[in-house]
């Protein structure tokens, strides 16, 4: 299975001059736990929730003299579209992330989270439980 079969392709994007405040409503409003700051469909950095809750709060800032430039991680680290799942997992790892942009060359394709992963490996277990069952004697 490649990135692409796993990945979300209705991606919450903001420019880097859209203000804090209209990024975490459209996070809450999108129901998600990020947005991708582009540039013409590149990625150049993310800002999640935790980011605004935290960052604003222990540094005591005024979200309303903010933009998602001021607040964002700078060069998202991002996965190509036809990268496998194993390599996806080692990359989010490595980089100790829960959101993952995905780009097709340099420009962004899609995004995949923490949850996508867990729910395609508990679909996944559950698929090899149902063998194992299937295949173990009667007790």
């Amino acid at each position: 299975m490649t990135v692409a079969e796993l990945m979300r392709t209705d991606v919450v994007t903001v420019t880097p001059e859209t203000p804090v405040t209209d990024v975490a409503t459209t996070i809450r409003d999108e129901n998600v736990g990020s947005a991708v700051v582009v540039e013409a469909n590149r990625p150049i950095g993310i800002v999640t929730d935790r980011d605004i809750a935290i960052r604003i709060a222990a540094d005591n800032l005024d979200p309303t003299q903010m933009t998602a430039g001021d607040m964002m991680t700078e060069d998202p680290t991002t996965v190509d579209v036809d990268a496998g799942i194993m390599d996806l997992c080692r990359a989010m790892s490595d980089a100790g992330v829960r959101r993952m942009p995905v780009v097709e060359g340099s420009e962004l394709a899609g995004i995949v989270s923490l949850d996508d992963l867990t729910v395609l490996l508990a679909t996944e277990m559950g698929n090899l439980s149902r063998v194992i069952e299937a295949e173990s004697p009667p007790y």
